[in-house]
């Protein structure tokens, strides 16, 4: 491993709370103890500050002693430009594959901006490779900084001896050359610690590549170049670092009360952790902004590239952060779906998005679940936003994406509210018959459909959403619910002749007369996904409620297995030994197919997040509890990384459906068309955070026997504030709307209706 033999502290902790990670360091031998805090920005409702390419380092160096120390702190950084990893080569000697691709790569010195520090880019590789760009490491601090461009140019392992005892001598760098493509650029901060004082030292590391590729490459065509928004707002990696520094106060203090508005508030502490620890995914390579600033996602990452491109729709369906966070990009993702881009004159969407965007889709294939939640999400975006113009711009498409399930040899051809046809869905096959996942998002999408055209004078279609639901929800709950859980009614077409042209992929079963991958007689883990998002939505229960929570118990009776020693997996493994974790599926009554559904013995922690939440909305809380307790048993930080909730590749976006959590625990919700806030009665005095896409803050109940006393703060954003409820327990309206402003709190209380 590199650099494994420099000296190292002999106590080390790792304290995080994501985005910000602290490193305590101590040593017997050591005259100071020092701290690392490592952060970059993340701010509810604020994308830009969001998505600024920096990392912010301080180091805090503490003095106990009686006598003044003298330390130096280094930073180091290589120069991979134009090293993407896919270019590789091999290292005889050792044995192993090592990137390569920097050409000319060249560090210099820069004294600007206030910041002192080495600027890192090339000559030699071309401008529009997509690992062309430049690098920036810098120090805030205005005296004692020494530096190198490049390490000495030494052979065996030397340079890096060279530079220890440069540095270990007194603290300071001294120059070198180096004829090398990756030169490594230095930084050293020398500081005096006064006795029982510290001093604090700050590095920016910053990046810029502008050239990222396009996800989707036609055949014999060249990559396109789609690029980086972050890109566009800086000229190269300097500037981003002067821009952070320069904010960095403000920077810090936002990101710091939005971790503890989660941190210290009353929510159990499984709950903090999957909620904040899963929101690295949207900083990782799983999401991106490109260069005209829209937001995309693949399904995760592996290790050299995205899984799964095309923002897919069934993937994306089950995340709840990026609308509650970052509202202007979860729209973003809407006016892509319901576009010309994705949608056919049938009403057809793509569940993969093609880039770069052009008008008809290169993926001419309908995911049944993946295209009623985004229904589902269109509504979500219109109630936190208030925007009716904004929905109605988009309604034509949104309305033929739901009129596509109703022609022939589609998913509700007879349109009876129930999908019997070809549905494609996220098990990555094709389920025939009516089943209950789709059916909770065709019900769900059905009811969300009906609140838009009402609200959009379209009454007579509403009137047609309203009676499909009402309808297809009786024959759901009287033909699929076997009295335990509801199960899948394999209904083969015969013959692909009867299957509308798009609703295969082709992944799944290849005889239509007898198809394989089918769910059947199973007990599925989110055999109620789409109910999640219809609670969510405020639409109620899209099946019958006493059901559904028999339904919720069978799960947690039939596919939670304490100890998968004796578990038989022919797929993926996320769960090993003696692990506790909610199976995709099991078959209690037996009935299962020779060849079911791929993913049945396999255990990911999103569809178990969807459970969870749909527990909460429930009132089932000590059993949700359960459940994320059991995944983040399993990502602890010794036998998985915390942050990092894998399923088809790392930083998977289904599991940021634990941002959910937050809201289906203290029953928060918000309609911006209404100025409403709802929340869920506390037993005992009870804090807790809340977002709602534009604003964020906390919320105190101090519940008595006659009422509840209430302090709503906005940290960030802000709220205009019409009526304040507690569910069946109470609600405050005011004659006029009460607007807060971040920083600003509101305290009143609630009367308990006798």
């Amino acid at each position: 491993m590199p650099n494994a033999g420099l000296p190292r502290f002999r106590r080390c902790k790792f304290h995080a709370a994501y985005p910000l990670a602290q490193l305590e360091l101590a040593d017997e031998a050591m005259p100071l103890r020092a701290t690392m805090q490592v952060f970059n920005p993340l701010i509810p409702g604020d994308s830009a500050r969001s998505g600024l390419p920096v990392a912010l380092v301080r180091v805090v160096l503490r003095n106990p002693s009686r006598a003044p120390v003298r330390a130096a702190v280094a930073a180091v950084l290589p120069n991979f430009v134009g090293m993407d990893g896919f270019a590789l080569k091999l290292d005889e000697f050792r044995g192993k594959l090592g990137p390569t691709g920097a050409q000319e790569n060249f560090n210099a010195l820069r004294t600007a901006d206030g910041l002192h520090g080495v600027t890192l880019a090339s000559k030699g590789v071309a401008a529009n490779h997509p690992a062309w760009g430049t690098l920036a490491l810098a120090t805030t601090a205005r005296r004692g900084v020494t530096h190198r461009t490049a390490w000495a140019d030494f052979g065996w392992s030397d340079a890096l001896l060279d530079f220890w005892d440069d540095f270990s001598a007194d603290g300071r760098l001294e120059e070198r050359t180096a004829k090398t493509d990756t030169p490594t650029a230095s930084l050293a901060v020398s500081v005096e610690v006064p006795p029982a004082s510290e001093r604090s030292l700050e590095f920016v590391i910053a990046w810029h590549f502008p050239n990222r590729q396009s996800w989707s490459v036609p055949a014999g065509e060249e990559p396109a170049i789609v690029g980086n928004h972050y890109a566009t707002q800086f000229a190269d990696a300097w500037a981003a670092a002067a821009h952070a520094a320069r904010h960095w106060t403000a920077l810090e203090n936002d990101t710091v009360a939005f971790v503890r508005s989660v941190t210290e508030s009353s929510l159990p502490p499984e709950v903090r952790e999957a909620a904040l620890n899963n929101l690295s995914t949207l900083r990782s390579q799983t999401c991106f902004r490109t260069a005209d600033g829209r937001f995309y996602g693949w399904e995760g990452c592996f290790d050299r590239k995205g899984s799964c491109h095309g923002s897919c729709t069934h993937v994306w369906n089950y995340e709840h952060a990026t609308a509650l966070l970052f509202p202007d990009l979860a729209r973003l993702m809407r006016e892509v779906e319901f576009s010309d881009h994705t949608m056919d004159a049938d009403g057809l969407m793509a569940f993969r998005v093609a880039l770069p965007l052009k008008p008809g889709s290169s993926w001419k294939l309908a995911a049944a679940d993946g295209q009623m939640g985004c229904l589902l999400k269109l509504h979500r975006e219109w109630r936190l936003s208030g925007d009716t113009a904004w929905l109605r711009s988009l309604w034509p498409h949104a309305r033929r994406a739901l009129e596509f399930a109703w022609l022939p040899g589609g998913w509700d051809a007879d349109q009876d509210g129930v999908m019997e046809g070809c549905q494609h869905n996220t098990m990555d096959v094709e389920y025939f018959g009516p089943n209950p996942q789709m059916a909770s998002w065709y019900l769900g999408a059905l009811r969300a459909a009906a609140a838009m055209a009402r609200a959009l004078g379209e009454t007579e279609f509403a009137a047609k959403c309203d009676d499909l639901a009402a309808r297809g929800r009786a024959w759901v709950d009287a033909n699929l619910f076997n009295g335990d859980y509801y199960e899948h009614h394999i209904r083969p077409p015969g013959s692909w002749d009867q299957v509308r042209t798009g609703l295969a992929a082709g992944m799944g079963a290849k005889d239509p007369a007898n198809p394989d991958y089918q769910l059947g007689a199973g007990c599925l883990v989110d055999q109620l996904a789409g109910q999640v998002n219809a609670h969510f939505e405020d639409l109620g229960h899209v099946l019958d409620p006493e059901h559904e929570r028999e339904a919720l118990r069978a799960v947690l009776a039939h596919n939670r297995r304490a100890g998968f020693e004796g578990h038989f997996n022919h797929m993926r493994s996320y769960v090993l030994g003696g692990e506790t974790a909610l199976l995709m599926a099991s078959y209690p009554r037996g009935n299962r197919p020779a060849r079911p559904f791929p993913y049945y013995t396999e255990v990911m922690t999103g569809f178990e997040y969807c459970v969870a939440l749909h527990l909460l909305q429930e009132g089932m809380l000590r059993d949700a509890l359960k459940v994320v307790r059991d995944i983040r048993a399993r990502y602890d930080g010794r036998k998985r990384n915390p942050f990092d909730e894998a399923e088809c590749g790392h930083h998977y976006a289904r599991a940021l459906a634990s941002w959910g959590l937050i809201p289906a625990l203290t029953g928060c919700h918000w309609s911006a068309l209404t100025g409403v806030m709802r929340l869920a009665p506390a037993k005992r005095t009870v804090t807790w955070p809340w977002t709602v896409g534009h604003a964020w803050g906390t919320v105190k109940l101090q519940p008595t026997k006659r009422l509840t006393k209430v302090t709503l703060t906005v940290l960030g954003g802000r709220l205009s504030l019409n009526r304040f409820e507690l569910t069946a327990a109470g609600a405050c309206a005011w004659p006029r709307p009460k607007t807060l402003a971040a920083g600003q709190a509101l305290e009143f209380q609630v009367l308990i209706p006798a």
